[in-house]
């Protein structure tokens, strides 16, 4: 007597069997489920601490050269930009120091060039 209808049915049907036979002696690994964290008032006092322990350090151990500029030292060297005005009709002195007028005292100063 016959099994299978056809050739077809009776392959789907052995890898079927083969394949669950195949998933009984491993172990399935439990499901993950992640924990939904809340806020508190622990978490965040500890996440402000860490933030001021780092700046802190940060501003303890680096160099004012590698310091980045803020707003108010670019607005502070553009103010002394403003404040002298080369002279150039002037000659330059023996020692190399440039006339410059300056705006807020009204007198001719001397200052070294920028290199």
């Amino acid at each position: 007597m016959q099994k299978f209808c056809s050739a077809t049915c009776r392959s789907k049907a052995h890898h079927q069997k083969t394949k669950t036979s195949n998933l009984l002696p491993f172990k399935q690994a439990p499901k993950f489920t992640s924990k939904i964290e809340k806020m508190s008032a622990a978490g965040i006092g500890n996440a402000t601490a860490g933030a001021l322990a780092a700046d802190v350090l940060k501003n303890a151990f680096t160099n004012n050269n590698n310091k980045p500029a803020t707003k108010g030292d670019i607005l502070l060297l553009r103010k002394s930009f403003d404040r002298y005005q080369r002279i150039l009709n002037i000659p330059v002195r023996p020692d190399g120091m440039l006339p410059y007028f300056d705006m807020e005292t009204k007198f001719l100063v001397y200052l070294k060039p920028l290199k």
